[in-house]
């Protein structure tokens, strides 16, 4: 009964980060910003995000709740505002001209160690895991109880989501120039185009959420 629940309640938050993350997608952005790096370096990049992945989801797994309650930010405001950081991000990414072979604008080298050196910030957050993933976690353990059992449990599936996502991020990644070389040139522009659009639209749904949140109660007093 309890590896039973243990496996579902693994199923559901992975498959809900997964979804929103959408590392597959991402992976053609996070190819692009590292075209400088080899192979192996792009792989031990990989990595580091995974592991910044990693990290991350813990501390909104474990923290997020009372540091939100400390700072007196509601899930809507959270919500909202990351929704907007995550739409921005997709429209700029949307709008950049193409690289090397497309477009009219030269595209600046960029050194091997100024990309190494970006695995949190912009490539970690919030290109990976990006606002929506960071409430969705929160929102998973939202209402965690100080029941000992439960927590245990609790503690067990976040750690096992967090893993499991971040080995996925990690694989993906890593294979990204794979992914690309399978789709050639154009199929790799039109791949990095739709992926801008979708973590435009997730975004522009984050903030939705976060609205229609907050207003329901009010709509509800007016009836």
């Amino acid at each position: 009964m309890i590896v039973n629940r243990l496996v579902s309640e693994i199923l559901f938050g992975f498959t809900g980060l997964i979804g929103i993350i959408n590392p597959i997608g991402i992976a053609f952005l996070f190819l692009e910003r590292t075209e400088a790096l080899t192979a192996h370096e792009r792989d031990l990049l990989a990595r580091k995000v995974a592991f910044n992945a990693f990290v991350v989801l813990m501390v909104a797994f474990f923290a997020g709740t009372p540091v939100l309650h400390f700072f007196g930010i509601s899930m809507e405001a959270l919500r909202i505002g990351g929704g907007f950081a995550v739409a921005v991000a997709g429209w700029q990414m949307l709008n950049e001209p193409d690289g090397p072979g497309g477009g009219d604008t030269p595209v600046k080298p960029i050194d091997a160690n100024a990309i190494m050196t970006r695995a949190f910030f912009p490539l970690t957050m919030p290109l990976t895991v990006g606002p929506g993933s960071i409430a969705t976690a929160i929102a998973l353990n939202a209402n965690r109880t100080h029941k000992l059992s439960e927590f245990a449990l609790s503690s067990i599936v976040s750690i096992a989501v967090s893993v499991l996502v971040a080995l996925v991020i990690w694989q993906v990644y890593s294979r990204s120039a794979l992914l690309a070389r399978y789709l050639g040139s154009e199929g790799t522009k039109v791949a990095k185009r739709v992926s801008a659009f979708l973590l435009l639209c997730i975004g522009v749904q984050i903030m939705l959420t976060g609205f229609s949140a907050f207003l329901q109660p009010i709509a509800d007093q007016a009836k």
